[in-house]
């Protein structure tokens, strides 16, 4: 039977430059429970190494998370990429670490923080995650295909960082899966930008970078269970899912 589940599909962990510090596994899933969210995605920027904590604490906690990413392209364009196995994002994050130059310097852009389960700092992520890759939006969006994921352009209403943006358009060669709007986009904005991309489906994430922000704004999906498979089919609407926004 379906119904529907709430879910906060873009959140940072500390591995994010920009990522505030307390962003760290443990309190990641407890600010999500205690939002009573039934998934979330965790989107760190360039890398996943994140990854693998969340989820072991998401599954002892009956918390469902999908392994994510958030990739700047060449064009400065940010892609979310969302998989159905860890493996895929971290084949993933092998592309993008293939074609991601620069050494990040935490005095300028923020620490990198890799935790694990209890919070603990592993260590330190050099590379520099808060930099644009050698991949066009294009090869992006076909690599998280050949992967089975699914790619959302992020915030698409920003003047920076966001496909319209950069490009002033989305390219018909770019098949993007669903189209991001930022959590503090007006009303009236939003109902604009659901007529101008009424092809497209539309989702709004907190992209959280802050624990308080976790949650503060929400995409509902009507599926038999909050899973990557069933959050596919939401956005191809198969057998009446559906995905709504406010």
């Amino acid at each position: 039977m379906l119904k529907w589940f709430m879910a906060d599909l873009h959140i940072h962990t500390c591995l994010s430059p920009c990522g505030d510090l307390q962003m760290t596994p443990q309190k990641i899933i407890k600010q999500a429970l205690e939002r009573k969210l039934d998934v979330i995605a965790i989107c760190d920027h360039n890398s996943g190494k994140n990854l693998n904590p969340i989820i072991k604490l998401g599954s002892q906690n009956g918390l469902s998370i999908i392994p994510g990413m958030e990739i700047c392209s060449s064009e400065e364009v940010h892609v979310l990429g969302l998989f159905n196995l860890i493996e895929s994002a971290l084949e993933m994050q092998n592309i993008v670490y293939e074609n991601l130059n620069g050494e990040n310097d935490p005095d300028i852009f923020g620490m990198q923080v890799i935790g694990n389960e209890s919070d603990e700092v592993e260590g330190f992520e050099n590379k520099l995650l808060i930099g644009a890759v050698d991949l066009t939006l294009e090869e992006i969006v076909n690599h998280i295909h050949q992967l089975d994921g699914i790619v959302i352009a992020s915030h698409i209403d920003r003047e920076s960082y966001s496909v319209i943006g950069q490009l002033g358009f989305i390219p018909d060669s770019v098949k993007f899966d669903g189209l991001e709007v930022s959590a503090s986009l007006p009303k009236e904005k939003l109902d604009q930008l659901k007529v101008e991309f009424s092809n497209y489906q539309l989702i709004q994430n907190s992209d959280a970078h802050f624990l308080n922000d976790i949650g503060k704004c929400t995409t509902q999906f009507f599926i038999k269970e909050p899973t990557f498979e069933e959050i596919k089919k939401a956005f191809k609407k198969i057998n009446g899912r559906k995905i709504s926004i406010n």
